[in-house]
């Protein structure tokens, strides 16, 4: 029960710290077409997050924890995507790279897991 508590809070901070990042963005067309993209992914890594928290059998945890590894991967695309652009400068974004990356890595390990058990 704490991991999840503990999730729940450090995927909040996630976000927080993505829309900071949105706020901050240049004012130019690419950064606000690519910061909504990231806006929306990041901010929904939390907000499915819980809802994987509620599931109420194995196969919807599955399905859910699955939407949030997808939304984790495509957030860490649009971090990318904003420093490969140099919209966002790499030191900048390091640390935010980094949490990005850990949270998919625990998410995609849990999806595995629940479907290995789910199998046997």
């Amino acid at each position: 029960m704490y991991r999840s508590e503990e999730l729940k809070k450090r995927t909040k901070q996630f976000a927080i710290r993505i829309i900071k990042l949105f706020r901050s963005l240049p004012r130019t067309e690419e950064a606000r077409v690519i910061g909504k993209q990231m806006l929306r992914s990041g901010t929904s890594v939390a907000a499915n997050y819980r809802a994987v928290c509620r599931a109420r059998s194995k196969a919807e945890f599955i399905a859910k924890v699955g939407v949030v590894v997808e939304e984790s991967d495509e957030t860490f695309l649009w971090l990318e995507l904003l420093v490969d652009t140099q919209i966002v400068s790499a030191s900048r974004m390091t640390k935010l790279l980094a949490e990005a990356n850990e949270l998919l890595a625990i998410f995609a390990a849990s999806q595995n897991t629940a479907r290995m058990r789910r199998t046997k």
